[in-house]
């Protein structure tokens, strides 16, 4: 059984309109949002043992915020064609992984958070989607029933939770 946790980057800040929107850092809400997820993480117990993230700077930041509130040991893995890479793109970094990964996070940007959730969740042999919204630092938690990433195909997930950072702030205060 393999775990994957997508988890789109915070909130990021607006306020300087001529920023390149890869070197866009974090809002003060995504500040605070994404220590809390990986707080999270740590209270689960899911602490990733690989982390892939988009290089761009919110992905970043939120990428290493989380790992260092889970208390992640390990280099993060950036991926650069996570920035406006696809579904297939994430998928196939996911099926490079060494088999001894037994759960892996994943940072990024959405419609490619999304659209990697919708697509491991999809039977492939049926025409319906399955349609879900990632806010900023929303994060998914799917399983997969296989023993080498290798074998990770589309519709082979289940999703086991789902949080986002508004429910979390609720119950943890």
């Amino acid at each position: 059984m393999k775990t994957i946790l997508i988890l789109r980057h915070a909130k990021s800040d607006w306020g300087t309109p001529d920023l390149p929107d890869f070197d866009r850092p974090l809002a003060p809400r995504g500040l605070e949002d994404a220590p809390r997820i990986g707080q999270v993480l740590a209270r689960f117990n899911c602490i990733p043992d690989q982390i892939l993230a988009s290089p761009a700077r919110r992905a970043r930041q939120t990428a290493q915020m989380a790992a260092a509130a889970c208390g992640y040991q390990k280099s993060i893995q950036w991926a650069d064609d996570f920035y406006g890479g696809d579904s297939h793109t994430l998928i196939e970094a996911l099926q490079r992984l060494s088999p001894s990964v037994e759960r892996a996070l994943m940072v990024g940007h959405n419609p490619t958070m999304e659209e990697t959730v919708s697509t491991l969740l999809a039977d492939p042999t049926e025409d319906e989607a399955v349609a879900i919204r990632i806010p900023t630092a929303g994060l998914v938690c799917l399983e997969v029933g296989i023993a080498d990433w290798a074998m990770l195909q589309p519709g082979q997930a289940s999703l086991r939770w789902f949080l986002i950072p508004k429910l979390v702030k609720a119950i943890t205060g």
